[in-house]
C-alpha cells in the first residue's frame, strides 16, 4: 500500500469517532477540499499530532491541507482575518517544540499579541497595531508544537456576543451562512466547525467561549479565573483564554499543558484526566438561569438526558439553587462592561483620535453608560464579584 492510501485509510478508521455530527452548510463549497487526498479536516489535534510522532506526515502536509480548506472555504466565512501562511511555512520546517500538538496548524484570536504581526481586536482603533511581544498563552501554545497561520475574527474588543464588526466584517456560521456565528470567539468557533482547523485559540468573560460553542456546535468551555497561563484571579478580571475544539480530548490536553503552575498560583493544577474516575460526586442540577427562566424545551430535555445519565454512572444528582440573584448579577457586570469600554475611549482619546470616528456604537454606548453610573459602581462592582466567589466557593 502506497503511503497516500495508508494516511487515507487511517483518517477513514478514525474519522467517525471525532467529528461533529454532520457537514455544515458550507458542504458544497468543502466537498472537494474533504475528498482531497489526504485530507485531515474529519481528524482532531490529537490525531494530527500523532500521525506527525509515527512519521506518517509531515507538519508542511497538515499544513498545506488546512491552507487548502481556508482558501476554499474563508471567503464565504471570513473566520480568519489575517493569514500568516508564510511564517507557517518557515516554522514548519522546523525544528518544532516537542510538544502535544507539534506540527498541526492553529490559529490564535486577533486580540492576542503575536510579536511582528497586527493586533486589532476588531477595531479600526488598533488597524495599524503591530504586536512588539508575545502573549504568555500564545507562547505556552506555540510550545506545545502549534503551526500558528492566521488570526481568528471577533467584534470590537470582544465586547459583543456576535462577531460582526465594522472593521474586520461579519463572521458567518458555516451551519447557515445567514446566522450568527456567536462571539466573541466567533471567528474561531466558525473555523473549528468549518473543518478549516481542529483547534483554535479563543476566551471567555461573559461567554465568549461557550456562546460561539453553542452556536457552530464544536466543544469550548471557561476555565476558572487564576487558572490557566497569563490568567489573574482579580475579582475584575473575568476573561480567562482558553481554546475552541471540535473534540473534548482536544481541550482537555490543551488546558492540562497551559495551567499555571508557578509559585502565586492560587488553584492547583488538574492535570490531564485522561480516564474515567472512580470517585462519584454529588451534582447540582438547575435548569433555570440565573433569573430563574426555564430554557427551550428541546434545551431542558437534554440537560435532564444529561442529568439521568450521571445519575446511571454512579453520582448523587440533587436539585440546586445558585447562590446568585440575575438582576444583582447584570447590574455589576454591565458596571464592569462599561468601565471596559469607558478605558476604550480613553486610550482613543490618549491617541489623538476622535472616539466617534473610530469605536464602534456599543463601545460608545458602555463608555456613557459608565459615565452615568455612580463613583462608586467600579468599586461596588468589584466587592461584589469577590463576594460572589466567595458564595459559589462555599456552594461547592
Amino acid at each position: 500500500m502506497d503511503r497516500r492510501k495508508f494516511l487515507q485509510r487511517s483518517i477513514e478508521a478514525v474519522a467517525g469517532a471525532l467529528i461533529v455530527p454532520s457537514a455544515p452548510a458550507v458542504a458544497k463549497d468543502s466537498a472537494a477540499v474533504v475528498a482531497s487526498a489526504p485530507s485531515f479536516a474529519r481528524l482532531d489535534a490529537t490525531s494530527q499530532a500523532e500521525l506527525v510522532a509515527k512519521g506518517e506526515v509531515t507538519p508542511s502536509e497538515l499544513l498545506e491541507d488546512a491552507i487548502r480548506r481556508i482558501e476554499t472555504l474563508n471567503p464565504k466565512i471570513n473566520a480568519l482575518v489575517l493569514s500568516l501562511f508564510d511564517q507557517a511555512r518557515t516554522a514548519a520546517r522546523g525544528p518544532l517544540p516537542d510538544g502535544p500538538f507539534k506540527g498541526v496548524p492553529y490559529a490564535i484570536k486577533d486580540e492576542f499579541d503575536l510579536k511582528g504581526t497586527r493586533r486589532t481586536a476588531g477595531s479600526r482603533l488598533l488597524a495599524n497595531n503591530i504586536s512588539t511581544e508575545t502573549s504568555p498563552i500564545v507562547a505556552r501554545s506555540i510550545a506545545a508544537g502549534f503551526l500558528v497561520l492566521g488570526k481568528t475574527n471577533m467584534p470590537e474588543f470582544g465586547l459583543n456576543a456576535t462577531t460582526e464588526s465594522i472593521f474586520l466584517g461579519a463572521c458567518r456560521n458555516p451551519w447557515n451562512l445567514e446566522h450568527s456565528s456567536g462571539g466573541s470567539s466567533g471567528g474561531t468557533a466558525a473555523a473549528v466547525a468549518s473543518g478549516m482547523l481542529p483547534i483554535a485559540s479563543a476566551a471567555d468573560g461573559g461567554g465568549s467561549i461557550r456562546i460561539p460553542a453553542s452556536c457552530c456546535g464544536v466543544f469550548g468551555f471557561k476555565p476558572s479565573r487564576g487558572r490557566m497561563v497569563g490568567s489573574g484571579d482579580d475579582p475584575g478580571q473575568i476573561g480567562v483564554d482558553h481554546a475552541i475544539s471540535r473534540s473534548v480530548r482536544d481541550s482537555a490536553i490543551l488546558f492540562a499543558w497551559n495551567e499555571r503552575h508557578d509559585a502565586n498560583a492560587r488553584l492547583p493544577a488538574i492535570g490531564l484526566i485522561s480516564s474515567p474516575s472512580s470517585a462519584r460526586r454529588t451534582i447540582g442540577l438547575s435548569t433555570k438561569d440565573v433569573h430563574g427562566l426555564e430554557p427551550t424545551a428541546p434545551v431542558k430535555a437534554e440537560i435532564e438526558r444529561t442529568a439521568q445519565h450521571c445519575r446511571t454512572l454512579g453520582h448523587r444528582v440533587e436539585e440546586a439553587t445558585l447562590p446568585v440573584d440575575g438582576h444583582e448579577l447584570m447590574r455589576n457586570f454591565i458596571a464592569l462592561w462599561g468601565h471596559e469600554g469607558d478605558r476604550i475611549v480613553s486610550l482613543a482619546k490618549s491617541m489623538g483620535v476622535r472616539p466617534h470616528g473610530v469605536l464602534e456604537p456599543w463601545t460608545l454606548y458602555l463608555s456613557k453608560h459608565f459615565g452615568s453610573q455612580p463613583s462608586q459602581a467600579m468599586p461596588a462592582a468589584l466587592g461584589y464579584f469577590a463576594e460572589l466567589s466567595r458564595r459559589f466557593d462555599d456552594f461547592f
